[in-house]
């Protein structure tokens, strides 16, 4: 049965089961909203992802997670999920926006991508620095080894406007003042997130999202995320990992990553058949957020295919008196 592939179950619409997953853990999370307490708040959304896998029909394991074994109850990497199928690889983050979660903030989404096995950049838990770009440019319109001023011009001239006219998005963090400043001076604008990079970098590919470029340093995982959502909505995007020191170098090795300066483009973080679904945990520009209401809530998710380009925005009416969702 496991080796299956995915064509033999395509009928399934496994993107939609996808969706239930990413749901489960939105709404889990969802009663944490404002509570100050971001470990509970994840951990009430890993719980119901797992649970939620259980009725996938995949032979699935986490390649990009949110720890190792000894980690659990993580999501680990290298964990098994799924009820059996074609082999998957697993990219998940139950609830990227913990502390936004904790706080009441914008943009916590619950994410999970898919694809057949060995077609994930296999990343360890690191930071990543990247640039994105949407659809329809230039090959190489950005690069991450070219000056911030030159990747504005190039993406200016590519688009047919002003510097002026472009919306860089980026993580507010103290790290990027450099960037910033220079980003400031080119006379382009900025849009500060606080957390959720794999939101800012969908945006940038998705009409209307508003933002022209996404720049700056995140977590791995979440680099290769956003590398899945991107191969279904079309655009560019680079990652070059961030190592602290040998040890994490050689922790990557074992993971099958040889060269550490190695800047990788979207279709080798993301390859092959990928689906991508996230449903919104709180209200932000991609998605609106979990509204609860007596005893159900409403959801509003997106669910994306590489292989057709399809986006599809869900909107789910869920009674917690007809199924468990960990509310």
């Amino acid at each position: 049965m496991t080796d299956r592939r995915l064509e033999d179950v395509s009928d399934r619409n496994l993107a939609l089961e996808l969706v239930r997953v990413t749901e489960a853990a939105a709404i889990a999370a969802s009663r944490w909203i404002g509570r100050g307490k971001k470990n509970e708040a994840d951990g009430a959304a890993v719980e119901a992802m797992r649970k939620a896998f259980d009725t996938v029909a995949i032979d699935g394991t986490v390649v990009i997670g949110e720890g190792e074994m000894d980690e659990a109850p993580m999501l680990y990497i290298g964990e098994k999920v799924g009820c059996g199928g074609p082999a998957m690889d697993i990219a998940v983050d139950p609830l990227e926006g913990t502390t936004i979660t904790a706080k009441g903030g914008p943009n916590a989404i619950a994410t999970v991508a898919l694809a057949e096995r060995g077609n994930f950049l296999h990343a360890p838990d690191i930071y990543m620095d990247k640039i994105a770009v949407g659809g329809g440019l230039p090959d190489g319109v950005v690069t991450l080894d070219a000056p911030v001023r030159e990747n504005l011009k190039n993406l200016a001239l590519a688009k047919g406007v002003d510097i002026s006219e472009l919306m860089v998005c980026m993580l507010d963090r103290e790290r990027h003042a450099e960037k910033i400043a220079k980003i400031r001076e080119a006379g382009a604008r900025i849009l500060l997130l606080g957390d959720g990079d794999v939101a800012g970098v969908i945006a940038a590919s998705l009409p209307g999202g508003g933002v022209d470029m996404y720049l700056g340093s995140g977590g791995a995982p979440e680099g290769v995320l956003a590398a899945a959502a991107l191969r279904c909505t079309g655009g560019q995007m680079q990652g070059r990992l961030m190592f602290e020191d040998d040890a994490q170098i050689e922790r990557a090795r074992g993971m099958g990553i040889t060269d550490p300066s190695r800047i990788y483009t979207l279709n080798e973080m993301a390859k092959g058949d990928v689906m991508f679904a996230a449903t919104g945990v709180t209200t932000g520009a991609m998605l609106a957020g979990v509204h609860r209401v007596g005893q159900g809530a409403v959801t509003y998710s997106i669910v994306m295919r590489s292989k057709s380009g399809t986006v599809r925005y869900v909107e789910g009416h869920h009674n917690f008196a007809k199924k468990n969702l960990g509310v």
